[in-house]
């Protein structure tokens, strides 16, 4: 049992970091459809005349495409650095898998030299 923890322990490591990894690549990829509907919804809210526009009244569709369009860019930047932020947390505990391991080597090393 002793011996097998740190190999659970590692493989739980590099198992979280290509979940953080995986997640923040498809974060990246979600981004090039939610801007084609985002520049979609802009044609479709611009393409009608300005004064039909401004005299859109309260609630009316034309009003909730407004605040759809207005809340788009933040959702895109939202997806684009939680996305990165998950790659680097990835790439951040695999780094420190790599890191445990190597000083995990000379201590193995030392107890088989001293086992022989």
């Amino acid at each position: 049992m002793n011996k097998m923890m740190p190999m659970v322990l590692m493989a739980v490591i590099m198992i979280v970091s290509l979940v953080f990894a995986i997640q923040g690549v498809q974060m990246h990829n979600k981004v090039n459809t939610e801007e084609a509907k985002f520049h979609e919804l802009q044609d479709n809210y611009f393409s009608q005349a300005k004064s039909i526009r401004d005299s859109a009244e309260t609630g009316s569709e034309l009003n909730k495409q407004l605040v759809n369009i207005q809340q788009y860019p933040s959702e895109l930047l939202k997806l684009k650095l939680v996305g990165v932020g998950k790659i680097l947390t990835g790439i951040y505990a695999l780094l420190f898998g790599i890191l445990i391991a190597l000083m995990m080597m000379p201590i193995k090393l030392g107890k088989i030299i001293n086992k022989k």
